[in-house]
């Protein structure tokens, strides 16, 4: 289905909205033949979000408003007019899941079928509550192959209410692992792409995204991320999630540095799963070995944290930040907003670039 030109869409009429755990990130891009220009960004926080008090709805009430104020800070909204309602949003987290699959060449009025029965065997929820879509990948094998993404009704209900409260109509859903490949395959040079898999890590939860050679994309979803290690911290320290956020975050130029061992022992778990989760796709049938780790998301900048994962993981990590390629172009106007955020913005260029693509 051509959504774009059922619902006859220009270049910059959609934005990438990003509603995370604990931040709403928006951003617009145009594309031309240098690459991209950022014609709109924000960032705002969700407020008071480990200390609700009232309930789903007093969270859904701050949420909505993190997006109203993205608008006021991208420009997308000057006093009561938008200059856009209609938004590329993503899904993430464990009420997702990406999988492969490969069957017999098979009709195309069987193959709906089998890729449901399929879903029903791989997702760690019950696929009857949940929505199955999946992309064919042409080969020259006697094979039906391709990726199928499940995720469950409550999770895209739920993004799209929101979205809908703040005023925006949400006209594509996509996943944040393949917005991460979309963003990282569009502006990371053709060298930097081998051997190389993108770890974002957020408040919530973590994602590690890798595309193979042969084209198929590699998205797990992990529950540990910078909460969890936040709260950690909190508890050895005996201080609040918010002092060490504080730390962690501040203008010191030691960064969790001043925490002393512990964010290492808090990261533990976390980096364990990142681990187990190369080590299963090193043993897959389309692997290639994993030389390189590009880390993003939220909670990526604290300082000592891609050190410690490059020591601990035994290959180099790198902080990403998409905004810092020659491919993606920024106005002045943005000042050092990139330099500071851009890393946490990867989801949301990868969602933006979802609509603009000519093919869509």
């Amino acid at each position: 289905m051509n959504l774009k030109q059922i619902l006859n869409l220009n270049r910059n009429d959609v934005c990438g909205l990003d509603i995370g755990s604990s931040a709403v990130k928006i951003v617009a891009l145009c594309k031309d033949n240098s690459g991209y220009k950022v014609t709109a960004a924000g960032i705002s926080q969700i407020a008071d979000r480990r200390n609700n008090s009232g309930g789903h709805g007093g969270t859904d009430a701050k949420v909505v408003k993190a997006i109203h104020d993205c608008y006021v800070t991208t420009r997308l909204k000057t006093g009561n007019k938008l200059r856009t309602k209609l938004a590329v949003c993503g899904i993430g987290g464990p009420e997702i899941a990406v999988r492969d699959f490969e069957f017999p060449l098979l009709p195309e009025d069987e193959i709906e079928g089998a890729v449901s029965l399929e879903a029903s065997l791989v997702c760690p929820f019950n696929p009857e509550q949940a929505v199955v879509d999946y992309q064919l990948i042409p080969n020259g094998n006697d094979k039906t192959k391709g990726i199928l993404v499940a995720a469950t009704n409550t999770l895209i209900k739920g993004k799209r209410h929101l979205a809908q409260k703040a005023g925006l109509k949400c006209v594509l859903m996509d996943v944040d692992g393949l917005a991460l490949l979309n963003c990282f395959n569009n502006l990371v040079n053709e060298h930097e792409k081998s051997t190389t898999a993108i770890l974002n890590v957020g408040g919530s939860y973590t994602t590690l995204a890798i595309m193979s050679d042969e084209g198929w994309p590699f998205i797990r979803e992990m529950a540990r991320a910078g909460d969890y290690i936040i709260a950690r911290i909190a508890e050895a320290e005996n201080t609040s999630p918010e002092a060490v956020t504080g730390i962690l975050f501040g203008d010191s130029p030691n960064g969790g540095t001043g925490l002393g061992d512990s964010l290492e022992r808090a990261c533990d778990e976390v980096i364990a799963d990142v681990a187990e989760t190369l080590r299963f796709y090193a043993a897959s049938e389309k692997s290639k070995q994993i030389e390189k780790v590009f880390v993003c998301g939220g909670f990526a900048p604290t300082g000592g944290f891609v050190d410690l994962l490059s020591r601990r993981l035994g290959i180099e990590a790198r902080l990403w930040n998409p905004f810092d390629s020659e491919l993606c172009h920024t106005s002045d106007r943005y000042g050092d907003f990139f330099s500071k955020k851009g890393p946490a913005m990867a989801v949301a260029a990868g969602l933006a670039m979802r609509s603009i693509e000519k093919n869509q």
